[in-house]
């Protein structure tokens, strides 16, 4: 990873990316993980495998809103879920048999992980024309190795852990220490990243211009409009306006779908 530089000079904009559901295929990396752990558990099988899938992406979602940036925390929280999980299909599982249930959809994770489509390639363009700073919520080792998996070390220019900081998206102290990193002001940058919650408010609340990345077109679960890409596909239009070549509103972004 290079060293941090400046984006006077080089670019007037410096484009801050989420790491989850954004370069890296949490979503469904976890449904895969998911199939495999219920092929092995019959008490999972007792619902479809889709409706086990979002109650954990719910899980997940309700665990980190309170959840402590320390990998105690993390720990537990990832066991949490999975209690609440088994709950949800009628099991009560003891303490062990939880612990095992985390490890071990935790093995399939890992084993069957996948970057999202694009993601190398819109690195390295971005890269080439301004700073580019991933902004994420997890414990910092888990993310370097992401970082690794990936490949696309050399296409930034600095990580930004929630771990670290000891603060969390959407609180906008993380981006602030993002903007820090490569010597950016708000007005300066943008933010792209799946969660509406975590980096479309939170960008908005360090007041940068948010780009909220739409894979699965849902629709907004928030007021007011905010630009949108479907795909990391570096096309020219996904370029600029991730670049900021479609002017920069970073109280109200244009609504755009790519």
């Amino acid at each position: 990873m290079e060293s941090p530089r400046s984006v006077r000079g080089t670019s007037r904009r410096v484009v801050l990316v989420d790491m989850d559901d954004t370069l890296f295929d949490h979503s469904l990396t976890c449904r895969a993980a998911i199939a495999e752990l219920r092929r092995e558990r019959a008490f999972l099988r007792r619902q479809p495998l889709e409706q086990l899938w979002r109650e954990y992406l719910r899980q997940l979602e309700s665990t980190w809103a309170t959840l402590s940036p320390t990998r105690a925390a993390i720990d537990e929280a990832r066991r949490e879920r999975w209690r609440r999980l088994a709950l949800s299909c009628g099991a009560t599982p003891s303490e062990g048999e939880v612990a095992a249930l985390s490890r071990t959809y935790r093995r399939h994770y890992q084993r069957l992980r996948r970057p999202v489509p694009g993601t190398r390639a819109l690195l390295a363009g971005l890269h080439r024309r301004a700073p580019v700073v991933i902004v994420t919520n997890n414990e910092r080792a888990e993310q370097e190795e992401k970082v690794r998996f990936l490949g696309i070390g050399e296409h930034i220019d600095g990580l930004v852990v929630s771990e670290t900081v000891g603060v969390g998206k959407p609180d906008a102290r993380i981006f602030q220490a993002a903007l820090r990193a490569v010597g950016a002001r708000p007005h300066e940058a943008t933010m792209l990243g799946d969660s509406w919650a975590n980096d479309v408010v939170g960008a908005r609340r360090a007041r940068i211009r948010p780009v909220w990345f739409n894979r699965f077109g849902v629709p907004p679960p928030g007021r007011g409009t905010v630009a949108e890409l479907r795909s990391l596909r570096p096309s020219g239009p996904a370029m600029r306006l991730l670049l900021g070549d479609d002017g920069p509103a970073p109280r109200a972004p244009r609504s755009r779908r790519l």
